[in-house]
């Protein structure tokens, strides 16, 4: 699976003139319509699997919607003109700043789910169950669906039936950017980022409240799964709504903090209905992978703090050894694991907080896409270099692409040119890029060794190599070997074949066995022999997959 993440809020957006922090009227705003058929080709052409539309859900906004029913938030408890989309508001609308008309917002969103499967591709959406916006009210639930929150006993702290939790006396909002003192919060509620405090920050997830699974936090974490929680039943429930829409699978936002009882209660449930449907946990404790996996039931987990930050590192010139230390370390779940070199949450490599020079993804994508049987995910823009460096209004010039406000990302307006996806209006550098990924992701998913077959790490018996990382690739009589550079300069390498290698994978030994280069074409001989070294000469912040022919 290749997933292409794409905040849908932003990629149709193309006003030329942006104010930061502007208003919805100001700058605009993408909508589900742009993934027409023709971009989704395109996307589907980058090498491409699945999309994951970042950002569905409804979710509490500065946007004026009550013309249409939808009930106005509070400013003070909203980040950004856009608001972030993981307040959710409505577990069961779609968000209006999505629809091309509002009152048919739904409608539009299962015709782009008809659009992406005709395309030959998979939906993914978020699914973000550890906590709502402040104000949550839906008013698209189904009939008989009782509200969260709604039969809560607000006199208990904690409850197993509460939808959440409740603190002594009143929401202090002092702390609060948008100060006007407006928001009233009696009693108040705990918030998302597990502040049990009437006094949450600005640097808190403020706009949130946290949703109670059945876990008395203030009580010492115990558990009180008997009866089954209230948020249990509504929150599977949900996810059941959306998976009878026809997604393909949820990206589970923070899943590490609900428990993972609920995970297995409730995924078991909805493949019981949708059984080809697909788990994607946001979960950074390496010591829970495990548990999430095996007993919660994810099919695929974030692999950020393993392989994430150490290429992050070896960009920024650590040792290219400390890779195999990061596969090593998930070795029996690897084909569990999500790769990605970028998300909306971390900052763009082009970024001048990261590498300073989208070049120097090249060869960490080699890496993260080539290295195993892992999932991997691709975002927005990155194919084409942006750098995130614009200081959109809440989100500041942080490196980031901004989930608050409305704006246009660059290179994706530049690339989709009034909807004719021709490139005219990028750089040459950024249209190099773009085909290389094309090239590398295409490659990944089309050629059965590098998608089904074993992987061989060859930095055991190459410690010279520190810029360098080098492994095989094989199935059948096929191998591969895959050298990526992490260096700036053009690099002569030696690339020593291990002994026992020959014997693995039954390979013959050759004074001058001839290669071609995938990515290139270019045909050469090299010596092929165990325990010697494999000259190459590799392009700076490039790499080379050489295929024995």
């Amino acid at each position: 699976m290749t997933i292409y993440q794409v905040f849908t809020r932003l990629f149709g957006a193309q006003n030329g003139v942006l104010t930061p922090g502007g208003t919805k009227a100001q700058n605009g705003c993408g909508t589900m319509a742009d993934f027409t058929p023709k971009a989704l080709r395109e996307i589907k052409e980058l090498g491409i699997t699945h999309v994951w539309y970042t950002g569905i859900i409804e979710h509490a906004t500065k946007t004026d919607y009550t013309a249409f029913g939808i009930r106005r938030d509070n400013p003070m408890v909203v980040k950004g003109q856009a608001g972030s989309p993981y307040a959710i508001k409505d577990y069961y609308d779609v968000d209006p700043d999505l629809a091309v008309k509002v009152d048919k917002r739904m409608k539009e969103f299962e015709q782009l789910v008809v659009r992406t499967h005709k395309a030959g591709l998979g939906v993914i959406m978020d699914f973000v169950p550890n906590h709502v916006a402040r104000e949550y009210h839906s008013d698209a639930k189904p009939e008989g669906v009782r509200d969260l929150g709604e039969d809560d006993d607000t006199n208990m702290h904690f409850f197993n039936q509460n939808n959440f939790y409740y603190l002594n006396g009143r929401l202090h909002t002092e702390n609060f950017p948008d100060q006007d003192g407006t928001y009233i919060e009696i009693p108040a509620k705990a918030t998302g980022n597990d502040q049990f405090t009437e006094w949450p920050t600005a640097n808190d997830w403020y706009e949130t409240v946290k949703l109670n699974y059945g876990v008395d936090v203030m009580g010492g974490r115990s558990k009180h799964f008997e009866p089954i929680p209230s948020t249990w039943l509504k929150m599977t429930d949900i996810l059941l709504f959306w998976a009878n829409k026809g997604v393909d699978g949820f990206r589970c936002d923070m899943a590490e903090m609900v428990p993972v009882e609920f995970w297995h209660y409730a995924i078991a449930r909805v493949k019981e209905q949708h059984p080809a449907i697909m788990f994607i946990a946001e979960v950074y404790n390496p010591d829970e992978y495990r548990n999430y996996i095996h007993y919660g039931g994810f099919d695929y987990l974030y692999d950020k703090v393993g392989l994430y930050d150490t290429l992050r590192n070896v960009m920024a010139g650590a040792s290219t050894h400390d890779i195999t230390r990061a596969w090593q370390a998930v070795d029996d779940i690897g084909g569990h694991m999500l790769n990605f070199l970028e998300n909306h949450d971390e900052q763009r490599i082009a970024s001048d907080f990261f590498a300073g020079d989208a070049r120097k993804g090249k060869p960490a994508l080699l890496v993260s896409a080539l290295m195993r049987k892992n999932c991997y995910m691709q975002y927005f823009g990155q194919e084409l270099g942006e750098r995130g460096m614009d200081a959109e209004g809440f989100s500041g010039r942080d490196g980031r692409t901004t989930i608050f406000d409305y704006w246009r990302v660059d290179t994706i307006a530049r690339w989709r040119n009034e909807g004719r996806f021709n490139g005219t209006q990028l750089t040459i550098e950024e249209r190099a890029l773009r085909f290389f990924t094309q090239r590398v992701l295409n490659m990944r998913n089309q050629d059965p060794v590098l998608h089904e077959g074993e992987f061989y790490d060859l930095m055991y018996v190459n410690p010279h190599l520190q810029r360098q990382y080098a492994f095989l690739r094989r199935k059948g009589d096929a191998v591969y070997l895959i050298v990526a550079n992490f260096s700036e300069n053009k690099e002569h390498v030696s690339v020593v074949l291990p002994e026992h290698v020959f014997g693995f994978y039954g390979m013959q030994a050759f004074g001058h066995r001839a290669v071609k280069d995938l990515l290139t074409g270019d045909e050469f001989y090299v010596r092929w022999q165990p325990e010697e070294a494999v000259e190459l000469d590799v392009n700076g912040y490039n790499g080379l997959i050489l295929k024995l022919i």
